[in-house]
């Protein structure tokens, strides 16, 4: 492993040296999988920008004016400036347990938001090119959001300061929008919540940009499957621990001759009238006890990392998650509802 200008500054170079590895990038006909094992030494991560912090480190977010949201747009309790304004909240359809009584009217709304959040995932995916910056990102998909009587929920959620996480390359999760133009080879995760007529619908995915080397495209392939191994794992019955199982048994064994691992930092959610509420959905093996059941409606969105290592650290501002070793992570994100014959995904 080679890793070029560790004194974080705004970007680094991570590169095996592998002789193998370096005539693979220079191959133009290294386009697609193959059988055999590509990678056999370790910690062969490919050729990308490491994100580090900005120096001088600026430490939280207040510095970061957010955009702003049309006064006649339905803003979920956490976003609710003046708490004496008259807004009719939305009252949880939800039980105890963060159950939807199917076939209702919660259903459909929830329904609704969740479509809007696909349609959204697919427009910022559209931005996505080289020398666009994560802020124009942002600025779109705010305007893209608004424009359809919605609400960006991760603005001010908690003090997040934009109205959607972009993360690139060693970043695992919420990752700030900023002024870095995207390079070609970066990956780059757009994660998307909306909320509308009370309700929150929450998607992502990973985008290549430009000409992403063959170790990016594993991992962005691997963990699309994984996304769909958590997913095949649900139904009426089955106990949430097999989501965490499900993905395990496939990011376990190498893949075309790579290591992956899942991070056990973040977790899925129930969702609906709260943004993140139980049941929590965790993506590593795990014991925790509970049952899908009809009604249940959750995110599944596994943080897959390259190689063994899936411990992260937190940037000054308080939210951007990296890998410690500056492996590239990717994500995947879909809404998923437990009905009375199976699981629906609302946001595919």
């Amino acid at each position: 492993m080679f890793l070029r200008a560790l004194s974080l500054r705004r970007t680094g170079y991570h590169l095996q040296t592998s002789p193998r590895i370096l005539r693979l990038f220079s191959s133009s006909t290294a386009s697609s999988f193959e059988d055999e094992p590509l990678f056999p030494v370790a910690d062969n991560f490919g050729f990308y920008s490491v994100i580090l912090p900005e120096e001088p480190f600026v430490f939280g977010v207040s510095h970061i004016k957010p955009r702003e949201v049309p006064k006649y747009i339905s803003r979920p309790p956490y976003a609710i400036l003046n708490k004496t304004s008259q807004q009719n909240l939305q009252t949880d359809a939800e039980d105890a347990d963060g159950r939807f009584p199917l076939g209702a009217e919660a259903e459909r709304k929830l329904r609704t938001v969740a479509s809007l959040a696909k349609d959204v995932r697919e427009y910022a995916g559209s931005l996505v090119k080289v020398g666009t910056t994560t802020n124009a990102i942002d600025a779109a998909v705010h305007e893209y959001i608004i424009s359809r009587g919605a609400y960006p929920s991760p603005l001010l959620y908690n003090g997040f300061p934009k109205s959607c996480c972009t993360s690139i390359n060693n970043v695992i999760t919420h990752g700030i929008p900023d002024d870095r133009p995207l390079e070609d080879g970066d990956i780059i995760n757009v994660d998307i919540t909306v909320y509308l007529n009370g309700y929150h619908g929450d998607t992502s995915k990973t985008w290549l940009v430009g000409d992403v080397d063959l170790p990016g495209r594993l991992l962005c392939d691997i963990t699309n499957s994984a996304l769909e191994a958590g997913i095949a794992a649900c139904g009426p019955g089955q106990p949430f621990k097999n989501i965490g199982r499900a993905i395990h048994t496939l990011i376990e064994p190498r893949y075309h001759g790579m290591d992956f691992c899942v991070s056990p930092a973040f977790s899925g959610h129930g969702i609906g009238s709260v943004f993140h509420r139980e049941p929590w959905i965790l993506h590593h093996l795990n014991d925790e006890p509970g049952v899908m059941l009809p009604g249940h409606c959750f995110t599944i969105e596994p943080a897959i990392i390259q190689g063994t290592h899936p411990t992260s650290w937190t940037f000054p501002d308080g939210w951007t998650a990296s890998t410690e070793d500056c492996a590239r992570s990717a994500q995947a994100e879909h809404m998923v509802l437990i009905t009375d014959s199976g699981a629906e995904v609302l946001t595919r």
